[in-house]
């Protein structure tokens, strides 16, 4: 051993760079033997490696807590969900609500005026709506209609950029409120007034003025998303104390025995879910009472937990639509539960392009880090306004929050005309048994004659013909179909006098009324008389003679709900009612569609 330090030695052509040379060469020898695509696709492996971690190191860039990117998301959403509640009041509000609709509009607004002595102000917080300002008597269609369009094209709109302002989110608010307000019994659900609270939110989600969907000096603002976050935690709440405090099935477990046969309009999954086991739908009630009583104390919680809340609630809400057609109810309620996700988590959504929002987002995202964004009136006037939203939100929530906790807790309610912030529930009592109403004609002289032939008219969606498949038609919502299964809660027609009104039009064979029926069995010629019939309807067994010969349904005549009307015995009941006797019309149309 001598201190001479050691060095290591290299021959002048070998080791390393001798390597080096030898995989260059075989690398240009296998070029000219044509095997240069090997070194091209290690070029491309190289260059999606480095594409990949870009995508990961621009997703790391994010910052959890910031929401540009969950705005985008929810305004688009919002922007689908008023789509589909224009689309349907365009394509039914006409013979709902029309001049010669079922509930005319403009008769309750000609007593309401007469009632207020014509007050501008109090005919206006009465019923909020811009008809006041329109001829409605002569030209109610026309701007029903308008309304309709002008939502759709807004919501349209909202959709494809996903961006918006306060202008344009307020017009699409006031739509709404116009036709709710004026909606009567078929828009008197309570997703109507769970829209109309999402969407008064969705105003401060935007910037005033800016349509950018990433406006630099307008970041989302956190009292909106928490508002959000109060109100699924309200909506789903809610609906789990009226369950507990309302049907004695919710408690011992035997709700789900029932819910999928005699929901208002089920679809084949509701079929296939009421065949379950007694213990899976012990199971499902209890997860039901697991996701609406303890989950949405989640939703205040840490990031991790919040987004797990989150989670469940949009997955909750996935099983419902799937297993019924509840209109827009689910599809609005996953909207709220966005708000759990900050643009970290739903970046994936987003392309990595150069110029995509996501890239944007990063930028600012970075600068804010670098440099804090200087003090200026506007951050000041935002940030004033925003707390002020905050204790605005507050004060409205008291006698909602006083309802929740109260023994006599109101579903569906509103404590305001606009209804900003709202009561909710679902299913606080479950029906056993399904009674369906089922209109018959006949052209017969003498109704009551054993002789005469009664046939069968068959609406959009409601069960009629047990063998027929039950229909998918969410988020879409067929509002008389809805509503025909409420009528047999009552005894008489009394408690549903437009259902009389119905029949007058199908004796007259109305063209606006039968674009709401899938079946008019009197294409040629209206019938004399019509009836309404009381069926009890039951599920098929899976394997029985009756679901092998194609039959969904089994039913049972159990009496009469309507006793058989012409169109001259209803006159004088039409003109208590201030109802026009419409027109008896003879058409060749088939009344399908």
């Amino acid at each position: 051993m001598s201190g001479k330090k050691a060095t290591r030695k290299h021959p002048p052509d070998g080791g390393v760079r001798k390597r080096k040379l030898t995989i260059r060469g075989k690398s240009e020898t296998s070029e000219k033997h044509g095997g240069g695509g090997d070194a091209s696709a290690m070029n491309m492996m190289r260059k999606e490696s480095i594409g990949d971690d870009k995508e990961r190191s621009l997703d790391k860039q994010l910052a959890p807590g910031s929401y540009w990117l969950t705005r985008i998301v929810m305004l688009r959403y919002l922007g689908f969900i008023y789509f589909v509640a224009f689309l349907v009041a365009l394509h039914q509000n006409k013979p709902l609500l029309g001049l010669k609709g079922l509930l005319p509009v403009d008769k309750v607004l000609d007593n309401i005026k007469e009632r207020t002595n014509g007050d501008p102000w109090i005919m206006v917080n009465h019923v909020p709506s811009v008809l006041w300002w329109f001829d409605y008597r002569n030209n109610l269609d026309v701007l029903l209609d308008g309304l309709a369009y002008s939502g759709i094209i807004l919501s349209v709109f909202l959709m494809v950029r996903g961006a918006a302002n306060w202008f344009i989110m307020a017009a699409l608010w006031i739509l709404y409120q116009s036709i709710v307000n004026v909606g009567q019994r078929w828009y008197s659900f309570g997703w109507e007034s769970q829209l109309l609270e999402t969407g008064f939110l969705a105003i401060f989600l935007c910037p005033v003025w800016n349509l950018s969907s990433v406006p630099q000096q307008t970041p989302t603002s956190r009292v909106v998303i928490y508002g959000y976050r109060w109100l699924i935690f309200r909506i789903m709440l809610g609906a789990g104390l009226i369950k507990i405090r309302g049907d004695q099935c919710w408690r011992d477990l035997t709700c789900m025995n029932y819910h999928y046969e005699t929901q208002p309009v089920p679809n084949p999954m509701s079929y296939y879910m009421h065949q379950s086991p007694e213990f899976f739908h012990k199971f499902e009630t209890l997860s039901n009472h697991f996701i609406e009583l303890i989950v949405p104390f989640a939703l205040f919680l840490t990031r991790r937990i919040v987004m797990i809340g989150g989670s469940l609630q949009i997955l909750f809400q996935v099983v419902l639509i799937i297993s019924g057609n509840l209109s827009f109810l689910n599809w609005l309620t996953i909207l709220p539960s966005l708000a759990c996700f900050d643009d970290l988590s739903l970046s994936w959504m987003f392309s990595n392009s150069k110029n995509s929002v996501k890239h944007q987002v990063v930028n600012i995202e970075m600068t804010r880090r670098v440099k804090k964004p200087q003090p200026n009136i506007g951050n000041y006037m935002r940030n004033v306004f925003n707390i002020s939203l905050g204790i605005f939100l507050v004060y409205l929530s008291i006698p909602v929050v006083q309802n929740l906790f109260s023994s006599r807790q109101a579903m569906n309610s509103s404590f305001d005309p606009l209804r900003l912030v709202n009561t909710y529930g679902a299913f606080g009592s479950v029906t056993k048994k399904r009674t369906e109403v089922i209109f018959q004609g006949t052209m017969s002289k003498d109704p009551m004659s054993p002789s005469a032939v009664w046939e069968e008219y068959e609406f959009k969606c409601k069960p009629g013909n047990v063998t027929r498949t039950p229909c998918i038609i969410s988020p879409y919502h067929y509002r008389l179909d809805w509503l025909l299964w409420f009528v047999p809660f009552h005894k008489s027609f009394q408690y549903n006098p437009w259902i009389v009104h119905l029949v007058v039009k199908l004796l007259a064979n109305d063209e606006d009324t039968l674009s709401l029926i899938r079946y008019n069995p009197f294409i040629n010629q209206p019938p004399r008389y019509i009836r309404i019939e009381n069926y009890r309807y039951v599920f098929t067994k899976i394997g029985s003679p009756e679901a092998k010969s194609g039959a969904w349904w089994k039913r049972k005549h159990i009496g009469n709900y309507l006793q058989p009307l012409s169109f001259d015995s209803v006159r004088d009941f039409m003109k208590n009612m201030q109802w026009e006797m419409p027109k008896v019309r003879k058409s060749k149309k088939t009344g399908k569609s």
